[in-house]
């Protein structure tokens, strides 16, 4: 009991001492912005170079001073590090630290099927809460309502978002929140509407593809539904046109947050809705072509980040694999924060069921999360009940361990009548390039719906 209360207390005081003036940081001159922003980067660098092996080792080798890292562009003379550098020896990059060896475990498969983990020390998991102000003030605007609006998140189960709400409630005591209701893609969609009509949500939160297939499905079927005062898309893409289609088509305003497993706070739109201002004093993002290079505005390339608050995994110049490119005009909104825009993700297909009705692949992502053993797969879509799956385990055995659970878990979502040719595949191994893990090559006939951008 004395330990929950001293966990609720320190958790409060980090969030009220970074609360203050949270609002009012994406509007500061650029030269307050920047000194902010610097400050952390020198801070999080010698941090780095003092507890974490990837960077003392780094520094040591190619006599790197961390003092001479004064600002973000000095982080050009730092290499870039790669996704599947920090996949194979995520130990590498935590800090020996307390608060790298008490920080918190979060781990996905991601978009090439390979598991991603990354650790965030607690503090920083607190501060977030504060720093999310920023972007719930874009929502408050739009919905008209500072306390007590109703909020319901459409996600899937074990995404990290409970890990993180379970936290927060362990080591908070939990402030004024929105009215909140949380559903799984996995429920059938009629029941999914039921739902948002009963509940009547101000505000709806969820993975971008699957919103975009809702709403689509709703229009085509002519379904009654409440329309929420605000729309919020993160975790993956919402094409263009699906944005245009239900802001044209329902009236409700589309926001967006980029962030991912390697920094929970990277961007968000404004009202404006029409480009990403990106947080720079807490993540610093530069945009690179295919040399590593920093393009010039306009120009599309990979982005890279370097998350300046986080004490568990340390992680400069990272290559996030995404594809944007900074925008050329400033908003009108009057933030000074810079802006990317043309955001691009992976695609994964979705899969159409013979009764017309669809699954959105990250449900069948979910039967492989957890199950470390398997390293990748691919599922292939060839009729409306035929499927093929190849497995790429650590070795034989282990595919032939897991294969009848997971046969049974993709029967339960797509069916009992669903024929599945399963094997074990080392092919899969290979290229990351383009790598798609749900691939659909059946659609029926006059059913037009987006793939889902990841």
């Amino acid at each position: 009991m004395a330990w929950g209360l001293f966990k609720k207390t320190y958790g409060n005081f980090v969030v009220l001492a970074n609360l203050p003036g949270q609002r009012r940081v994406p509007y500061l001159r650029k030269e307050q912005l920047w000194a902010l922003r610097d400050a952390r980067l020198r801070r999080i660098v010698r941090y780095a170079a003092e507890t974490v092996p990837y960077y003392r080792q780094l520094f040591q080798a190619q006599k790197i001073d961390p003092r001479d890292v004064k600002s973000v562009s000095d982080l050009d003379h730092l290499p870039l590090v790669d996704k599947s550098t920090v996949r194979e020896n995520p130990e590498l990059f935590v800090s020996t630290s307390l608060w790298g060896k008490n920080s918190i475990l979060f781990q996905t498969r991601g978009s090439t099927g390979f598991p991603a983990k990354v650790n965030h020390d607690i503090h920083s998991l607190i501060a977030n809460m504060a720093f999310g102000e920023r972007e719930r003030d874009v929502i408050t605007r739009l919905c008209g309502k500072k306390l007590g609006y109703r909020e319901m998140y459409l996600g899937f189960p074990g995404w990290n978002i409970d890990k993180v709400w379970a936290f927060y409630r362990a080591w908070t005591f939990v402030p004024v929140r929105p009215q909140r209701v949380v559903l799984s893609v996995a429920e059938p969609i009629e029941s999914i509407v039921e739902s948002i009509n009963n509940f009547q949500p101000d505000v709806i939160v969820g993975i971008g593809s699957y919103l975009e297939l809702l709403f689509r499905t709703v229009a085509s079927r002519a379904t009654r539904l409440h329309c929420p005062r605000v729309l919020l898309y993160a975790g993956d893409s919402m094409t263009r046109e699906g944005k245009r289609f239900i802001e044209q088509e329902f009236k409700i305003p589309v926001l967006t947050q980029y962030n991912a497993i390697e920094s929970f706070k990277i961007g968000f739109s404004c009202e404006q809705r029409k480009d990403l201002h990106i947080h720079e004093d807490l993540c610093h993002v530069k945009i690179v072509d295919s040399r590593g290079q920093n393009v010039v505005p306009g120009q599309a390339g990979e982005v890279v980040i370097s998350n300046l608050v986080n004490r568990g995994t340390v992680l400069l110049n990272f290559r996030l694999g995404d594809i944007a490119s900074f925008a050329r005009e400033i908003c009108p909104c009057g933030r000074t924060l810079m802006s990317i825009s043309e955001l691009e993700g992976r695609f994964w297909d979705i899969i159409y069921l013979p009764n017309r009705d669809w699954v959105h692949p990250r449900v069948i992502w979910e039967v492989f999360k957890g199950r470390d053993d398997i390293l990748r797969f691919q599922f292939i879509q060839h009729e409306p009940a035929r499927f093929e799956l190849k497995i790429f385990a650590k070795d034989v055995p282990t595919y032939e361990r897991h294969i009848g659970g997971i046969l049974t878990d993709l029967r339960n979502i797509l069916g009992s009548s669903a024929e599945i040719e399963s094997r074990f595949s080392e092919d899969l191994a290979v290229s990351e390039g383009k790598f798609r893990p749900v691939i659909s090559l059946y659609k029926p006939a006059g059913m037009s719906g987006p793939r889902a951008a990841i």
